[in-house]
């Protein structure tokens, strides 16, 4: 079975890209927020024009749904490229109180030089920039310590932008999920789909269930990904086997075990393994690796 083409660019995502267009030049710094699973897929290749020389700060959330052996790949890929990655979990607030220092101390740089100007002091304004779904409100929520933007597990939930304020150092522009018109890269896009990180209007649930399959057979030899042995017979109590030959064997298993736990429903099935993926109940599992 082949993966059908993921594609998805709402009109909210094009109405916010505008908008975060027009705000550009009021920020002072961009911090960057990625998907600690997928760090490649869930950068946008734009973002080296919207920088233009602006502060940057990159933000790798979900550190805790990846292995250590990963977290540390990744950690020595960017610092080779000259990025210095903020590792966070901002849901239980992991790493957020290092983060806001980086940020306050880069509030610090840019009114230096504006007092040398003459100019007064003002709170830094950094805009928090990312793909749909990859944790920029519940980071914003975890800064200010309350509950000031709404905040889920799903892709689009923030439609609009919004400036938070963070005592005086500090102010924020919380900005929905960007994603490029088109993506070209249908591997990152099928990336995108298995870790929520798009609408899942995007895909067929089927179809890219059984491309993670095979893609978790691809990383089983990879012991950074932390795809553990036997990791679907333990979880679902059956094994991956060979069957009939007009039959691919990851779209027999998916069949198989439908009829274990969803009474043959293999769109439910489906569904199931990808949720138990996103919440980290076949471990913590890296899709994407530093080459």
């Amino acid at each position: 079975m082949n993966t059908p083409t993921i594609q998805w660019y709402p009109g909210h995502i094009a109405k916010a890209l505008k908008q975060l267009q027009s705000n550009l030049d009021k920020v002072d710094l961009i911090i960057e927020v990625r998907d600690a699973r997928i760090p490649m897929a869930t950068s946008h290749p734009h973002l080296e024009r919207w920088i233009q020389g602006k502060q940057h700060l990159l933000v790798i959330n979900r550190r805790d749904m990846i292995s250590s052996q990963a977290l540390k790949a990744w950690d020595d890929y960017f610092r080779k490229k000259g990025h210095v990655p903020w590792w966070c979990d901002a849901k239980a607030g992991t790493g957020v109180k290092q983060l806001k220092a980086a940020a306050i101390k880069t509030g610090t740089v840019l009114n230096q030089r504006r007092l040398s100007r003459g100019m007064k002091k003002r709170p830094v304004r950094a805009l928090t920039l990312g793909f749909p779904n990859v944790g920029k409100s519940a980071l914003i929520n975890r800064l200010v310590r309350k509950k000031v933007v709404d905040s889920s597990r799903k892709a689009g939930v923030t439609r609009s932008l919004r400036w938070v304020r963070l005592g005086h150092e500090l102010d924020l522009l919380d900005a929905p999920g960007v994603l490029p018109p088109r993506l070209d890269d249908q591997q990152a896009a099928l990336c995108l789909a298995i870790c929520d990180d798009i609408g899942q209007a995007a895909y067929d649930h089927e179809s890219v269930a059984i491309a993670f399959l095979k893609m978790l057979d691809q990383l089983k030899n990879t012991s950074a990904a932390g795809v553990c042995s036997n990791l679907l017979e333990k979880r679902y109590g059956l094994p991956i086997k060979k069957g009939k030959a007009d039959i691919p064997p990851y779209q027999k298993w998916l069949g198989d075990i439908s009829l274990m736990h969803t009474s043959g429903d293999t769109k439910r099935m489906s569904q199931r393994l990808l949720d138990d993926f996103r919440r980290a109940l076949l471990g913590f599992i890296a899709l994407e690796l530093p080459t």
